[in-house]
């Protein structure tokens, strides 16, 4: 019965569709004096049909017409069907761009915005080329209202993107740098989305704006108000973060009053963070903790200042026992990269006890997979024992989708800070024996390499890997680093009952059966060894 009713309803509906669909066409063509209400009522219902799934045909000599409308309604809806509904290899496109052009000359600032919106929203190649010098003419200029040049930059933008060669010169990138000095904040913040997405093409060009940027970060840092700017008591919380994200596109500022201002801003961050909350409201911590991570991103990028980092790191520690996840998430983010740097990695080393609670008792897989990479990389010599036994630890129980990442930190890690190889031979083969699945043939052939080339650990490996065979199941990588030890040194453990040339034999052809082809390959290789060099096999 619902099927029928739903069925009934479809039907009717396409039946009033097709109706209003052919009283249009007809006011369409029979009417000649359709005034612009008309025009835009019905260009409306097409929009709206055409929202609903349905096929809409006509309407787009009418929707064009609109553009040239002087009031903003019928103007708005022309440009929103445009918009919506046509596709750049359309007839009628030349004539959309003729319109646009007329209204990116217009005195109306609302007529200015509409057409900026639209190139914003179908911008094409051809468009970029046919008013791309149009857009920067209104976004420099000093008579456009903020509004307006707030649409420029995100239209530059977008324009940007579609034909980059176009707008990469000299005389455009000094009048846009300067926009980061304008006295409305709203088009410096649009502004320096457009500058950051430049520099990435041709950073040489903006290499001025760190100036401009620096001056622009102190003077929000300072101000107490910034009236419509301030959210939640953070002052242009986005501005700051984006200013900070556009001064790591760059080295350390060379000129030393310029990087002591920004220091200055730097360590105000830094000192605000441990200041008491002004509001109990989320928005307020996300706004504050925004600023912060990015400021300790820069910081950690120009690896220069050992008290900055010092304190980012003592920060971030505190972040480690956070109720918040994403905190937590982005403080071992941030730890990692600190862990590299000479100036820091003291002071990361001492939360290694707290990065190993994370590893144990997180419940977040993203957080562990980030313990597990500051471990990584706070790993030294000194710290090889514990760290990698806590990794082979927590390898037991780790997510199966990163098992093979964390298999081959360990292998790198054991290898790299190896004083003792009998360790690093016991590391590797406890890997096979937890995570085989996931062993990169590169790990077992490099363990064989050690063996073959020091001669103090052969008979150690010949023996341990002759227990791992022993167990009760054992993976076929294991097989494969068995066979090829005791086929090198098995003759140094035969003189033992337990592990004599039969024993070894028969050990390893009890798992011939259930090999690979390849391992079958290794194995056979490894049995003509023996018959050279225990002739009772062949008995």
């Amino acid at each position: 019965k619902q099927w029928y009713q739903r069925r009934v309803r479809g039907e009717q509906e396409k039946k009033r569709i097709n109706k209003e669909l052919a009283n249009i066409r007809t006011k369409f063509k029979g009417d000649k004096q359709l005034d612009g209400y008309q025009k835009k009522k019905y260009v409306c219902k097409l929009l709206f049909i055409f929202l609903l799934g349905n096929d809409v045909d006509f309407g787009h000599n009418e929707a064009v017409d609109l553009l040239a409308s002087n009031k903003y309604t019928e103007k708005q809806i022309g440009y929103l069907f445009i918009s919506v509904m046509m596709h750049h290899n359309h007839e009628l496109y030349k004539l959309v761009i003729q319109a646009i052009k007329n209204d990116l000359n217009s005195k109306q600032p609302v007529h200015v915005c509409l057409a900026l919106t639209c190139i914003a929203n179908i911008g094409t190649p051809e468009m970029a080329q046919e008013i791309g010098d149009e857009v920067p003419r209104i976004l420099t200029s000093p008579d456009t209202l903020h509004g307006v040049k707030k649409c420029a930059a995100l239209c530059l933008l977008r324009l940007f993107e579609l034909k980059p060669e176009k707008f990469i010169h000299a005389d455009l990138s000094s009048r846009l740098i300067a926009l980061l000095s304008d006295q409305h904040l709203g088009v410096v913040t649009s502004a320096c989305s457009l500058i950051q997405a430049l520099v990435t093409a041709c950073a040489w060009e903006y290499k001025t704006c760190v100036s401009f940027a620096v001056s622009r970060l102190s003077r929000i840092v300072s101000s107490s108000d910034l009236k419509d700017y301030m959210y939640y008591f953070i002052a242009a919380p986005w501005l700051s973060v984006k200013l900070l994200r556009l001064l790591q596109s760059y080295p350390q500022p060379e000129d030393s009053s310029v990087y002591e201002r920004l220091k200055e801003s730097l360590e105000t961050i830094l000192n605000r963070a441990t200041d008491p909350p002004k509001s109990k409201k989320i928005q307020h911590t996300n706004a504050k903790n925004a600023v912060l991570f990015e400021a300790i991103n820069l910081i950690i990028h120009y690896d220069s200042d050992a008290a900055l980092m010092v304190r980012s790191c003592n920060l971030l520690g505190e972040f480690l026992n956070s109720k918040e996840t994403n905190l937590r998430y982005l403080a071992l983010e941030s730890l990692t990269k600190l862990a590299v740097s000479d100036f820091s990695r003291k002071a990361v080393m001492r939360h290694q006890e707290t990065v190993i609670r994370a590893l144990k008792n997180e419940r977040d897989l993203s957080v562990r997979q980030r313990a597990v990479d500051l471990l990584y990389a706070m790993c030294d010599r000194d710290q090889a024992g514990d760290i990698v036994g806590e990794l082979l630890t927590y390898l037991e129980k780790a997510d199966y989708s990163i098992r093979e990442e964390l298999v081959l930190k360990i292998a790198i890690l054991a290898e790299k800070f190896a004083t003792d190889y009998k360790w690093y031979v016991d590391v590797i083969l406890n890997l096979i024996r937890v995570a085989g699945d996931y062993i990169a043939d590169e790990v077992w052939y490099r363990v064989t390499q050690v063996v073959i080339n020091i001669e103090d650990i052969q008979s150690y490996a010949a023996t341990t890997v002759l227990e791992a065979l022993q167990a009760p199941t054992c993976h076929e990588n294991m097989v494969k680093v068995g066979a090829y030890i005791l086929g090198e040194f098995g003759n140094l453990i035969a003189g033992d009952d337990r592990s004599g040339p039969i024993v070894q034999f028969q050990l390893l052809h009890s798992m011939f059966h259930l090999c690979s082809n390849t391992t079958k390959y290794i194995l056979l290789s490894t049995y003509v060894k023996f018959i050279n060099l225990f002739p009772e096999i062949k008995a």
